[in-house]
């Protein structure tokens, strides 16, 4: 089973809309984390998606509680998502809001190579997101976030594919030459955005990322979009 790893909530939503651009009918899953708020009822976009039919179950795990279904660890909560929600692709991160020290190893995403690790152990298909913003004020977080470079780049021991979005111009080339630090141990693939803004912009919830939206960091969503979109086509491969 394709499984999209992802850093924040915000991302969830983006990455459905890039599974649906490219599979209108496939099983998605969303297999919720314990690093943000842990009651899945704070998710508003759970809730929409859910009641849309844009996701099939929530699945909380550790020790985030009240999705429809709920797993001991990230490993059951896969288990779950695939042999007990029928899922064909599965999304994993977070919940609303996240935890973070400003330092390269204090911040809830680090749970990202985790799961990276966890898709391996169970012989899935690791899809990894990169948490990218044109628009973050924090250098550290310009381009590709060292969160995604930390996570992926040294927690994640198994490989994955690596999505890196086809962005145009000067921040599209940072984009890459940032994402290359990560081919030495995973597989990059370039997957084209081209009608994506359009998925985005037709979801039922209106997406956001540490307060902002679409017109304000667009390679934000189009990166977690992209990650969805890849995902989907590897149920054809």
């Amino acid at each position: 089973m394709p499984v999209v790893v992802a850093d924040l909530h915000s991302a969830l939503p983006a990455v459905v809309a890039g599974v649906r651009a490219a599979r209108p009918g496939a099983r998605i899953a969303y297999v919720m984390l314990d690093g943000g708020a842990l009651p899945a009822a704070f998710s508003r976009i759970v809730a929409v998606l859910r009641e849309q039919g844009l996701i099939t179950g929530c699945v909380t795990t550790g020790q985030a509680f009240g999705g429809d279904l709920e797993a001991v660890t990230v490993h059951s909560g896969l288990l779950t998502a695939r042999h007990v929600l029928g899922a064909d692709v599965a999304v994993v991160c977070q919940g609303p809001g996240n935890l973070g020290t400003g330092t390269p190893w204090g911040f809830s995403g680090v749970a990202c190579g985790e799961a990276v690790n966890a898709v391996a152990a169970l012989d899935g298909r690791a899809v990894a997101s990169l948490r990218i913003s044109e628009a973050d004020p924090r250098r550290r977080h310009r381009g590709v976030s060292h969160h995604s470079l930390t996570a992926y780049g040294r927690v994640a021991l198994a490989g994955a594919d690596v999505v890196v979005p086809r962005l145009p111009g000067a921040f599209g080339e940072r984009v890459r030459s940032q994402a290359a630090e990560l081919a030495a141990r995973h597989t990059l693939v370039d997957v084209d955005v081209a009608g994506l803004e359009h998925e985005l912009r037709s979801l039922p919830v209106q997406v956001s990322t540490m307060g902002r939206g679409l017109e304000q960091d667009r390679a934000a969503f189009l990166s977690a979009a992209a990650a969805g979109r890849h995902a989907a086509r590897l149920l054809d491969a």
